[in-house]
């Protein structure tokens, strides 16, 4: 997709589901490439994500979404019934209808598939995300490990760190160090932008592959609970004109 199409499909989704406020927009890196990683906040982190960035990105996606047989099941279970509460048939029948324009926007948008426990075809993710960054271009990863619990306040589950082999290969073939940019989304309509974290290839795989991962999770952690703070003091300002 050129970047002109891009922009006007993130606009009509920005028009009609996001509206947000983006924040540290002076952490956007101006050239490429890097990795943004961010939390998933259900549907609201991919959705802030497309519509407040001001630059083409491809996210990584779980490959059922991106399946037009598999899509269906993975919707209604995720989404229809986990997320909108609602029961079959009902559920299944908006999960297949939403999976005619879901499945196609994934491709459309440049979306790059990810299959969960799969190495062979973790492999392959790590191929074409390593494509994408050749051409000077950018990565986004949701890390969140979804086998494990969230968090009760963040609603964050712990992140797994194979992103950080996309540095690992990207300096093993250009010996430039990879930055990753900590993103952190919110429902009250905040996408808040951290500063970058680089790899630094001089560490031991293993103890950079845990500094990484603990800092852009402690960080989106923080974050997140800043913006979390920031629109519950914007809720009660709200309320409080609104009593006068």
């Amino acid at each position: 997709m050129n970047d002109h199409l891009y922009h006007i499909l993130t606009s009509v989704v920005d028009l009609f589901l996001w509206g947000g406020e983006l924040i540290g927009e002076e952490n956007l890196p101006r050239q490429g490439p890097a990795v943004f990683i961010g939390n998933h906040s259900d549907a609201t982190g991919p959705i802030a994500v497309a519509c407040s960035l001001p630059m083409p990105i491809h996210p990584w996606a779980i490959a059922y979404m991106m399946d037009k047989d598999l899509a269906p099941a993975w919707l209604q279970a995720d989404f229809t019934e986990r997320q909108l509460h609602l029961k079959p048939p009902l559920s299944r029948w908006l999960a297949q209808a939403l999976c005619q324009f879901v499945v196609p926007l994934f491709h459309s948008l440049g979306c790059i598939p990810v299959a969960a426990g799969e190495y062979q075809r973790m492999e392959e993710t790590l191929r074409l995300s390593m494509d994408v960054l050749r051409r000077g271009e950018f990565v986004f990863i949701f890390p969140e490990d979804y086998r494990l619990p969230r968090d009760p306040v963040t609603r964050m589950q712990p992140f797994q760190h194979s992103f950080v082999r996309l540095a690992e290969e990207y300096y093993k073939e250009t010996h430039q160090r990879l930055s990753f940019i900590p993103l952190a989304a919110h429902g009250a309509g905040y996408l808040r932008i951290g500063k970058p974290v680089v790899h630094d290839p001089l560490n031991p795989a293993g103890t950079e592959r845990r500094r990484l991962k603990n800092t852009l999770e402690q960080t989106i952690t923080r974050m997140y609970l800043e913006l979390d703070a920031r629109g519950k003091a914007a809720e009660a300002a709200e309320l409080a004109s609104a009593k006068r």
